[in-house]
Parts: structure tokens; sequence; C-alpha cells
């Protein structure tokens, strides 16, 4: 299969400034130099042409007629993304064009990439790991600056330094204990002991790396918050402010909001997926019931609720018959509207009748906002991560794996501790460090392989 070269669009499709065909394998360079039209007519492919461009066209080889006005992009092996000769024809970016470019491509012998077969060859190319691999398209897939930063750092090798060194600590380890095997009059005391603490530190990383996935996770794929309460208390006025724009209707008339409307924001670097649901009450409007249902299901999936409180009306009994259904989210209770009054807003009630954070705001004037994002990272992280955000787990297959690690390394302290023999104890040893070996692919099966990549798009 790496003998075949491989062509795909490598971006988007639909009008642009440009569009890249991209062709990778040992026939790359031989089918461009088919298809390219070089100005001047210089013998580009004896120019020593890595990592350089050259202006011409890109032409039908047997009718001569011109496709495209490109810039040939150059990559010669080993110094490309998938260690092979790559070529890129960069085109305008029009579907016609680009269209056009990749079927001559085609037709000179090239075939079409599967998804993610460039970045799956540079995976067995030695280019990247699996940890790499996914983290790419976590870059693609990035909704905030902060989860942008988390897949960069994936990417450079940062997470992956620091499962290679927890195997690296395992190897010494299983070495001692199979030493201790073919030599055990030479096994003494202290040994032990140093022993018992080597396997310590090791189930100490691999936990740390298990405690930061819920951290990881947020920054990867976001949270679901729903804006809740009852009609008119001014949740789609926060809706449009926290998003900055006139996103939901407001009116003074109870249940204007029929359906949910959601929309992404980025709260200090976490990326939040925000749903104005419509007023919770009985009703007898068909529409409005529908959408009050709607409300209901998504206040069932949401990983924290907004509850809006009318500062004017103060904390009413509906208020309180409704937050009684929300006793196991997690909720922020924002007493909205303080801009219109300035009598007793009945926080000392509302504190009661809830552990959650209370927070006043007002959705005309902003006021608030900031400490409702302020509590909103509080509340998402809980303060339980304080550092090693390089080595952040934000991936659920990663976070598996890491669980099943840590069975085996507990199965081999037990072991340890109970005096069973060491070739017992290596065993769990070995299986923690094949385990490991998933994460970057050293061990992976092919299923696992062909799982990620084929989440990959084709031209990447």
């Amino acid at each position: 299969m790496l003998s075949d070269t491989i062509a795909a669009i490598s971006t988007p499709l639909g009008e642009g400034g440009i569009g890249i065909v991209r062709l990778s394998g040992p026939k790359a360079i031989d089918i461009a130099r088919k298809i390219f039209i070089p100005a001047g007519g210089i013998k580009w492919w004896k120019e020593n042409p890595g990592h350089r461009l050259f202006y011409g066209y890109a032409a039908e080889p047997r009718s001569g007629e011109i496709i495209d006005e490109v810039l040939l992009g150059v990559m010669v092996a080993p110094k490309s993304y998938t260690k092979e000769d790559v070529v890129e024809f960069n085109c305008h970016g029009g579907l016609v064009s680009l269209r056009k470019t990749l079927e001559t491509v085609l037709g000179q012998g090239a075939r079409l990439a599967e998804p993610g077969e460039f970045s799956r060859r540079a995976f067995l190319n030695g280019r990247l790991d699996l940890i790499q691999a996914e983290a790419i398209i976590d870059i693609i897939r990035a909704k905030t600056d902060a989860g942008l930063k988390l897949a960069v750092s994936q990417l450079k090798g940062n997470f992956s330094g620091k499962i290679k060194t927890i195997q690296k600590d395992l190897t010494a380890l299983l070495a001692e204990t199979e030493a201790c095997i073919d030599f055990p009059e030479d096994y003494l005391p202290e040994d032990r002991a140093q022993t018992r603490g080597k396997l310590i530190k090791i189930l100490d990383q691999v936990g740390f790396l298990i405690s930061s996935a819920e951290k990881g996770k947020i920054y990867r794929e976001g949270i679901l918050a729903v804006i809740a309460g009852r009609p008119n208390v001014g949740k789609s006025s926060l809706l449009n402010a926290l998003l900055k724009e006139k996103r939901a209707i407001v009116t003074e008339i109870p249940g204007t909001t029929r359906d949910i409307i959601e929309e992404v924001i980025n709260i200090k670097g976490i990326p939040i997926k925000i749903a104005d649901t419509a007023g919770l009450r009985p009703t007898d409007d068909p529409v409005e019931s529908i959408g009050v249902q709607r409300s209901q299901e998504a206040l069932e999936s949401a990983g924290l609720v907004l509850f809006v409180i009318d500062a004017v009306q103060g904390f009413t009994k509906e208020d309180r018959e409704l937050l009684e259904g929300l006793r196991k989210k997690r909720k922020i209770l924002l007493i909205n509207k303080i801009d219109l009054t300035e009598a007793d807003r009945g926080l000392a009630a509302v504190c009661l009748a809830s552990e959650s954070p209370v927070l006043e705001i007002s959705a005309k004037t902003g006021a608030g906002l900031e400490e409702l994002s302020d509590t909103i990272e509080k509340m998402v992280f809980e303060g339980k991560i304080e550092s090693g955000d390089n080595y952040l787990v934000s991936n659920v297959r990663h976070m598996d794996v890491l669980r099943r690690c840590e069975h085996h390394l507990k199965e081999a302290l037990q072991a340890f501790d109970e005096g069973l023999p060491e070739d017992l104890q290596a065993i769990d040893l070995r299986a923690a460090w094949d385990t490991l070996g998933e994460i970057t692919g050293s061990t992976a099966t092919e299923e696992i392989i062909d799982h990620i990549f084929a989440n990959f798009c084709i031209g990447k």
C-alpha cells in the first residue's frame, strides 16, 4: 500500500483564494512532471526542488490544455509530512479547477487517498506517533485558544514524551524484577524497598494523568450550559449579552422563546455550548408546550445550568419549585435586572434554597458578567488541576488505556506486597508496558489504527 502514490484535494471544497491538490508517494514527482508546465521552461526536477515553489501551469498531458495557473510545491523525502516525496498543486480555489487537476493527477497513475491516509503514512513512516496524529484532528477541531494550545502541545510530542518516560521507568523496573527471578540470592531487602518505591512512583505518574482527564476533555469538547428559568426573566437577553450580538428575540411578552437556541462561546478558554431555552411554566399553547418539553430535555444533558431569577419580582414560589427539580445539577443562580430595582432582591432566600453560587447581574448593562465568567471557570475545573497542562489527557481512548495500565500496576503492587513470586509481578508489569504502547501506537492493533485514521478528512 505504501508503494502507491496517493492524491487528494487537501483544502475545503468551495470558492476561495487558494485550493491544494496534494500527492504523496514514489511517483509524485514523475506525475507532476507530466502535468506541470513551468514558466520559462526550467527543468525544475533537476533544480534541487525540495522545499521550493515553482510558478507555472497545470495542463492535461495529452491535449496540452491548460487547467489552471498554479504554484507547485515540492518536498523531497524524507523531509516531508509523510516522509515520502510530496507534491502540492496550489491552484485557484475554485471547485472546477481543483477537481479537474485532481482528475488529471489520478489519470497519470495516482490513486485517490483514503480518509487520513496522508497522516497514516506519516505514522507508519515514523514521522508521527498516534498521540501526535490524534492531535492533528484536535487542532482542526479546536474551539478555543486553550484547546488549540493543548493540541499543539501534544503535536509537539509533550504528552508522547511523558508516556515514553513512564515506559522507560517500567522497562527498568521490569529488568530488575526479571533479574530477581534469575538471581534471587542477590536480591536484598533494601533492593525490595527500592523496587516498591519505583512502582509507587510510576503509579503516581499514571494517576496524575488520569486525574487531568476531566480538564483535558473540557478543553477539547467543551460543556453544555443551559440558561433556564421562568418566562420573561431575561434568559434571551443573557444569551445575547454573552454572545455580544442579538441572537435571540427579546420582548416583554412571556413565552417569546419557543425553541432552543444554541451557540458556542469562549469563556476563559473553555468552549461553552450555551443554550437559551423556553421559559419553564405550565401552558396550554401546543407550540410553547413543545418548547418547554425540549427545555426539560436540554436540562437533563446539561453540564451546567445558569438559572435566571428576576430581581424586580424577587425569588418566587415558582423559582423555588423549579430549583427543587434541579437539585442534582451543577448550577449558578443569576439575579438578573439589577439595573431596574434597588429593592431587596431576596438573596437570603435564594441562598437558603441552594448551595450554588448566587450572582447579581444585568444582561442589559453587562454588570456581573465578568464575575459570571470567573465563576464558570472555577466551577468547571473546581480547582483540582493546578499544573501540568502539557500532559492533560483530552482523549477518551487515552483515558481508557491509562485506566487499564493503572489496573495492571495495582495488580503488580498487590502481588509484591503479598510476597507472590516475581514472575507474577513481571506479568502485570509487561501488561502495563504493552498497554501504554497502545497510546503512542508502538503496540496498537491494526483495528485501533484503522479507527483513528478513519476520523480524518480525505486530504489530511
